[in-house]
């Protein structure tokens, strides 16, 4: 068997908690795992000046696998986002993000089972912004008049928006990738291409020409942002894999976990060309911080994607037939689930029972 260095970054808030989770399970399958631990968050501030010190990303770097629990976001540090960070830093330009239905969560739907593919470095989200007042907002406002681009308002705040060919291109070919990987049969683009011609449009005529690629082995189709939402709640079947721009991905990939019972089911990867680091969405909730009462199951699914980048399929399959027969049972579950399907949090168990229930399975 393989040996696997991965980076862990426990996170804050529940962070750790949910992580010290995961670690049991995986490590219950029997799959070798060595565990580096690198702290990042709110916590290591004082002694960093930072909640991402360099040695984290370094971590990331040399191990090529990264899974990381929740982190806080410091309140006026200047500091936008340790998650964003992370995905410039190491160029992390995938955004992959499975629904799937599991019977027990008390989910709206029964049959869902779609992959949004979200691009992870461009778009409105590659923080190229002009602060309201400020001199070179004047200047960027006078230019666009200049030019005949339109008229924007003296007192606005802007937020500029790249799409590139290179990101187009390499973010769709993933999504055409893995769909072949998978056995799945269908990706659909999704775009504004009718309103940002020159953004958006650019997005869509690169995802036709790699589709045009993939003819006769993958169906592709193309479907406004808008529409698309719609249909995710009306004909959730009608998707497969979804490939999206940063800030379309970004919504749309919350919508698909809301049709899954929430963010709490929701995991998710960030992956490049060399290395992946993995996560589920949710917050870090402080103030179930150290309770014992937070649900793991979105970072335990999270290391069932880790576990099929590394090739140990059957240690991924064995976690997940154990999420699913504990959730189905509905007995050994967190509050959150118990009270989905009960209206009641009574008999619900904490953390690291919800895990050992899990192992008990294996």
């Amino acid at each position: 068997m393989a040996k696997h260095v991965v980076t862990l970054i426990p996170g804050d808030g529940i962070g750790p908690e949910i992580t010290t989770a995961m670690r049991r399970v995986v490590d219950a399958t029997g799959v070798d795992i060595e565990w580096e631990i690198a702290d990042a968050g709110e916590h290591v501030m004082a002694e960093y000046g930072t909640p991402l010190p360099e040695h984290v990303i370094e971590a990331c770097r040399r191990n090529k696998v990264a899974i990381k629990g929740p982190v806080t976001t410091p309140v006026g540090t200047g500091f936008r986002s340790v998650n964003v960070a992370l995905r410039k830093e190491l160029d992390l330009y995938v955004n992959l993000r499975p629904a799937f239905s599991i019977p027990g969560t008390g989910a709206r739907y029964e049959d869902i089972d779609i992959v949004i593919v979200r691009e992870n470095t461009e778009d409105l989200y590659a923080g190229i912004e002009f602060e309201e007042g400020a001199p070179e907002t004047a200047e960027l406002i006078k230019f666009c008049a200049e030019k005949g681009a339109g008229i924007i308002r003296p007192d606005s705040g802007i937020s500029l928006k790249p799409i590139s060919i290179t990101g187009s291109e390499r973010i769709v070919r993933y999504a055409f990738e893995y769909a072949l990987a998978n056995g799945r049969k269908k990706v659909t683009a999704v775009h504004k291409a009718n309103i940002l011609k020159y953004s958006d449009g650019l997005y869509l005529d690169v995802a036709r020409k790699v589709a045009a690629e993939y003819e006769g082995r993958v169906e592709f189709e193309d479907r406004i942002v808008d529409m698309t939402c719609m249909g995710l709640v009306l004909y959730p079947e009608q998707f497969d894999v979804v490939v999206l721009p940063n800030l379309y991905g970004d919504i749309v990939s919350d919508l698909a976990a809301g049709l899954i019972g929430g963010l709490g089911m929701a995991p998710g990867a960030n992956i490049g060309t060399d290395c992946a680091v993995f996560e589920p969405v949710h917050g870090s909730a402080p103030k179930y911080t150290g309770k014992d009462m937070a649900n793991p199951t979105a970072e335990i699914l999270t290391a069932v994607l880790m576990l099929k980048h590394l090739g140990e399929f059957e240690a991924a399959e064995k976690i997940l037939s154990g999420v699913k027969a504990v959730l189905a049972e509905g007995v050994n579950v967190t509050y959150d689930i118990k009270r989905t399907n009960t209206g009641s949090t009574d008999g619900a168990v904490g953390t690291q029972a919800y895990a050992d229930a899990i192992i008990a399975t294996f």
